[in-house]
């Protein structure tokens, strides 16, 4: 029972991280109907800013202080995201208003190669490392009740606890803010918003700066687990069966997505892998999402497309 334990912890854990990307996708789409394939490359280029300016900062100040400077890296690389949502929007979006989804999502594409382009001529192509003091170590919990305890490591559990913040952040900002209550209404109806006096292009910028921010935090805690490199891009691929299952339209859907996928992958490697070969992991999470392709395209808690048109 603890070993079952470990392994559904450590399945909700990374399941909270495929959610975080997974968010980006969904903001993006219900505000502006364009599906963002380069919020995997937001998520490096982000990680990059925080991993180089947290080592830039403190030495342009002469500073020791590690939380300051890793605060300071955080102001400016979510600085760089608004400036970068901005140009997005200034330079791509309001020129491609009312054109087929093909041409948005091949826009897209474009944005990911530049991106990767850019994060390397600015921050360099080397692996670096993010360290914002979550600990490393795994404790043993509930020792009372099962021998020898159950294992979790600290590190997840901290970077669960800050994307379960985020999203209720989120849902707050969404619910109780005149801006989210603006974002509601464009992803609604584009036209009806316009005509009650809502600027569709700033709401464009606001949405992908907070898809910039969601990206900035989940590239923080994969730069932290795991060193910001280049396959960061990839992260994005493993949140695109999260939005299958949940649907592109459901903030709710992304969360309870990633939770199933990431416990449907841990406990299937765990208990399937060893009679199939292993390697179960991998390739998982897309089987369930073609699985809901054939027979609920919209996934669990989105919307058909006919409803709409």
């Amino acid at each position: 029972m603890a070993f079952f334990l470990e392994t559904l912890l450590g399945g909700l854990m990374a399941g909270m991280l495929y959610s975080l990307v997974a968010l980006g996708f969904v903001l993006i789409y219900k505000a502006s109907g364009v599906f963002n394939f380069a919020q995997g490359a937001m998520v490096l280029f982000a990680a990059l800013a925080m991993a180089r300016f947290s080592q830039w900062i403190p030495e342009w100040l002469g500073m020791d202080n590690k939380f300051l400077g890793n605060v300071l890296a955080f102001a400016v690389a979510a600085a760089c995201m608004f400036v970068l949502a901005w140009l997005i929007e200034r330079l791509v979006l309001r020129h491609l208003v009312n054109q087929e989804g093909v041409t948005l999502l091949m826009a897209t594409l474009g944005i990911t190669y530049f991106l990767d382009g850019l994060g390397q001529t600015i921050f360099g192509s080397d692996i670096y490392q993010i360290d914002v003091g979550m600990p490393k170590d795994p404790i043993f919990l509930l020792e009372g009740m099962f021998e020898g305890g159950v294992l979790v490591n600290l590190e997840d559990v901290y970077a669960a606890c800050v994307a379960a913040l985020l999203v209720v952040v989120l849902s707050l900002f969404f619910q109780k803010t005149s801006t989210g209550r603006a974002l509601r209404a464009v992803a609604d109806d584009h036209q009806a918003a316009q005509s009650i006096g809502i600027p569709l292009n700033r709401i464009w910028v606001i949405v992908w700066f907070v898809a910039g921010i969601t990206a900035l935090v989940a590239g923080i805690i994969w730069g932290s687990k795991m060193g910001v490199q280049f396959s960061l891009t990839t992260v994005a691929l493993r949140a695109l069966p999260v939005i299958i299952l949940g649907g592109l339209t459901s903030v709710p859907g992304a969360i309870i997505g990633g939770l199933i996928i990431g416990v449907g992958e841990k406990l299937s490697e765990v208990y399937l892998g060893p009679y199939v070969g292993g390697g179960i992991e991998i390739w998982f999470a897309y089987v369930l999402a073609l699985v809901f392709l054939l027979f609920r395209p919209q996934g669990l808690f989105g919307e058909k497309i006919i409803d709409r048109v």
